[in-house]
C-alpha cells in the first residue's frame, strides 16, 4: 500500500494526516486565527529570575508568560566543548544536546541568577508549545530548520541524522558541510540529505544562514517584547518535515494550499513536484482516504484488539496509564499462550496510539502478568521496535517486577485528546456520575434538611426522568416512609432538561 501525506484545509481548521500503509500514524491540527508558537523566535524580557528553580519568566508577547531554564541560556565555549565532545547526532540533535547540557550543569555551579536579570532583553525561541496551565518552554540556542539541514548559529558542530546508516554517506556529507559551512557555525544534517548533491546542500546552507541575518537585523531595530521570526504554516511544516522519499504523493483539498505547496516544493524539492495532488472530489477529504473514523476512534478511552482483547487509556496531570485486558479473547492452548499472543497485539496498539494522539510525558503501561522471564523480554524488545520510527524521542524501560513498563516520550505538542475535547459540564471533568440510587438518597436527605424549618405543606420535586422512575418505582416505599418521617407529601415530576444530578424543591 502506499504512504500519504493527506490535508484536510480550511480557513477555521488546518488537518494533516501521515499514512502508512493505510494506516494513520500521525496527526497534527491547527485551529482558528491563532498561530502556533513552536519554532517563532523574540526579543523577549526577563520578568522575574528563580533561583530556586534555575530558572526565568519571560515575556514574548502573548497573555502567558513563558519559561526559560537555566539549561537553555548557558552559552559559554567550555561548556560547548563539553557538549559537542560526546559527537551529539539525530534527526534535529537538539533532544541529545538538551540530555547531555542537563548533564554537564547538574556537575557545575551555574546559576540562573548570573545568567539573567529582571528587565534584561533575550533573543529566545519557542521550543515547546503552552500545554495545559503550562506556559511556553523557551531556549536561547536558536535553531533553524530547513528541508535538508538545520542551521544552529551558536553552536559550532556539525552531526548527521543517525537514520543515515551509510558510512560512506555519513562521511561524505560531514566532509562537505565542513567545506561549506561559515566560521564557528553548527548544521544538522537532516535524513532527507542522504545522497543529496552537494549543490542542494549549498543553496539551502546560503538561505538559512540569509535568514538568521535578517533575523539579527530586525533585532537591532525592534524593542522586547517582539516577534523576530514566525515558522512555517502547519501546512508547509509538514511538507518540511513529513514529504520525504518514503510518502509516494501529498494531496490536499484546498487550491490557495496546493499553491503554496507547490511554490515551496519549486524552491526546496522540485522533484517531489509529481507527487502533490489537488483534491476536488464531492466527499470530504478525509471520509475518502478513511481518516475521520481514526481521528474519532483516537478519542476512545477503551480500545479494542482484533483478538478480543483491549487497552484502556487514561491522563493525569502527572501521567498517561494504560492498561491492557484479555477481555473477550480466551485463547486456544493455553493461559500464558493468551496472555502473550494479548500483550503482543497490545504492543502494536499501543504505540500505534501514542503516536497518533501525541502522548508524551511518562507513560506507565501495565501489561497482562507474565511467568516467563522470556515473554517478558519479548513484549519489551517488541515494544522498543514498534517505537522505532516514532520522531519523537522516547525512553523506555524493562518490564518491572510489578509488571509494568515506565517510558518517557517527548512532548511538544498537545496531546489531540486533550486539543479536541474538554471537561465535561454534567461530572466536571470526574469522567463518572453518581448512581441513579446514591442520587436518590441525596434528595432525600435534602428533603430531611427541607423539613427542619417545620412549614408544613407539599414538596413539589423536580428531577430528572430517569431518577424520577427509580424514587417511584424501586425507592416509592423509601419515599412513603419519608414522608412519615418528615409529615409532608411529596409530589415528583421529572423534567426532560434536568441533568442526572439535577433536582429542585418547592414548599406549597
Amino acid at each position: 500500500m502506499t504512504n500519504e501525506l493527506v490535508i484536510n484545509a480550511r480557513p477555521h481548521e488546518t488537518r494533516v494526516a501521515l499514512v502508512e500503509n493505510g494506516t494513520v500514524v500521525e496527526f497534527h491540527v491547527k485551529r482558528g486565527p491563532r498561530q502556533e508558537l513552536l519554532g517563532n523566535i523574540y526579543l523577549a524580557r526577563v520578568l522575574r529570575v528563580l533561583p530556586g528553580m534555575q530558572a526565568a519568566f519571560v515575556d514574548i508577547g502573548i497573555d502567558k508568560p513563558a519559561f526559560l531554564y537555566v539549561t537553555d541560556v548557558y552559552n559559554d565555549l567550555r561548556y560547548w566543548e563539553q557538549i559537542m565532545f560526546q559527537d551529539v547526532d539525530g534527526d534535529d540533535g537538539l533532544e541529545s544536546v538538551t540530555s547531555l547540557r542537563m548533564r554537564w550543569l547538574k556537575d557545575s555551579d551555574i546559576n540562573i541568577e548570573g545568567l539573567l536579570q529582571e528587565g534584561q532583553d533575550i533573543l529566545v525561541q519557542v521550543s515547546k508549545e503552552p500545554l495545559g496551565p503550562k506556559g511556553a518552554r523557551l531556549t536561547s540556542h536558536i535553531t533553524l530548520p530547513g528541508r535538508h539541514l538545520v542551521f544552529m548559529p551558536t553552536v559550532d558542530h556539525i552531526g548527521i541524522s543517525r537514520r543515515i546508516e551509510d558510512d560512506k554517506e555519513r562521511t561524505r556529507l560531514k566532509k562537505t558541510m565542513q567545506e561549506l559551512r561559515p566560521p564557528s557555525t553548527g548544521f544538522i544534517v537532516r535524513t532527507v540529505s542522504e545522497r543529496a548533491p552537494k549543490e542542494k546542500l549549498e543553496c539551502e546552507m546560503e538561505f538559512l544562514t540569509k535568514l538568521w541575518t535578517n533575523i539579527q537585523k530586525k533585532k537591532e531595530t525592534s524593542s522586547a517584547p517582539s516577534l523576530l521570526h514566525r515558522e512555517l504554516t502547519i501546512t508547509l511544516r509538514a511538507v518540511r518535515d513529513l514529504f520525504t522519499r518514503e510518502i509516494d504523493r501529498l494531496v490536499i483539498d484546498s487550491r490557495e494550499g496546493y499553491q503554496s505547496i507547490m511554490e515551496f516544493i519549486e524552491s526546496f524539492a522540485p522533484n517531489l513536484r509529481y507527487s502533490v495532488e489537488l483534491y476536488e472530489g464531492r466527499k470530504p477529504i478525509f471520509d475518502a482516504h478513511g481518516i475521520e473514523m481514526e481521528v474519532n476512534r483516537a478519542l476512545d478511552k477503551k480500545i479494542w484488539l482484533r483478538s478480543g482483547g483491549y487497552i484502556v487509556i487514561e491522563s493525569t496531570e502527572a501521567l498517561t496509564s494504560i492498561d491492557v485486558n484479555t477481555g473477550s479473547y480466551v485463547g486456544t492452548r493455553s493461559l500464558e499462550e493468551t496472555i502473550v499472543k494479548t500483550n503482543l497485539e497490545a504492543v502494536k496498539e499501543i504505540a500505534y496510539q501514542i503516536r497518533l494522539r501525541n502522548i508524551g510525558g511518562l507513560i506507565v503501561i501495565d501489561f497482562i502478568d507474565m511467568n516467563r522471564e522470556a515473554d517478558r523480554e519479548r513484549v519489551f524488545l517488541d515494544l522498543k521496535e514498534a517505537f522505532e520510527k516514532d520522531r519523537a524521542k522516547t525512553t523506555i524501560l524493562k518490564i518491572s517486577e510489578l509488571g509494568l513498563i515506565e517510558m518517557t516520550r517527548k512532548r511538544t505538542r498537545e496531546d489531540i485528546n486533550l486539543f479536541l475535547t474538554e471537561p465535561c459540564s454534567c461530572c466536571e471533568g470526574k469522567g463518572r456520575l453518581k448512581s441513579p440510587t446514591t442520587i436518590c438518597y441525596d434528595i432525600f436527605r435534602d428533603l430531611e434538611r427541607e423539613s427542619v424549618s417545620g412549614e408544613e405543606g407539599t414538596i413539589y420535586l423536580l428531577v430528572n426522568p430517569e431518577i424520577e422512575k427509580v424514587l417511584k418505582e424501586e425507592e416509592r416505599y423509601s419515599v412513603m416512609e419519608l414522608e412519615k418521617r418528615i409529615n409532608r407529601r411529596i409530589v415528583i415530576n421529572g423534567k426532560d432538561d434536568f441533568h442526572l444530578e439535577q433536582h429542585e424543591m418547592s414548599l406549597q
